[in-house]
């Protein structure tokens, strides 16, 4: 008697979308990306946070007239990649030091960089790039992503 071997069947989940370069783009990208992690059973914090960050610097620093931006969210494994990708190849991003307390912008990859486990660019064909960020699935031990070791005292010091 043959046995046939069957993988275990795991589903594709991914989500693209083409949005307008403009503020209302940008907002619709988060509460898509929001909506659909919801329909996957999975939780929007911090990716929603991560797509806000990466469509606004799509709208205002990849942004040619007429050239939209496309949004791509999907698991593989235990990772939710996201992608942005505009039409101004010419313009990459370059990660800043934390801005000053009073400035108003500046602030987007640093927070990027603080939420995603991993991030990048992609250069596409021309004139394209695409900017990602992975996030692990995973469960971490609490305050992981702050630096927190555990180290600190706990009850009364004597």
């Amino acid at each position: 008697m043959k046995q046939q071997i069957h993988p275990p069947h795991t589903p594709i989940r991914n989500f693209g979308v083409q949005l307008s370069p403009t503020p209302r783009g940008a907002r619709l990208a988060r509460l898509l990306v929001t909506e659909q992690l919801r329909s996957w059973g999975l939780p929007s914090d911090p990716a929603a946070h991560v797509v806000a960050e990466l469509a606004a610097n799509a709208v205002t620093h990849g942004r040619v007239p007429g050239r939209d931006f496309r949004l791509l969210v999907y698991v593989v494994g235990d990772t939710l990649r996201i992608e942005v990708t505009d039409t101004r190849g010419d313009r990459r991003p370059q990660p800043r030091r934390l801005p000053s307390a009073d400035a108003e912008t500046g602030r987007g990859l640093v927070l990027v960089e603080a939420l995603a486990d991993r991030w990048g660019v992609l250069e596409g064909p021309s004139p394209r790039k695409t900017v990602w960020a992975e996030l692990d699935l995973r469960p971490k031990p609490e305050n992981s992503r702050f630096g927190a070791t555990g180290c600190l005292p706990q009850g009364p010091q004597g």
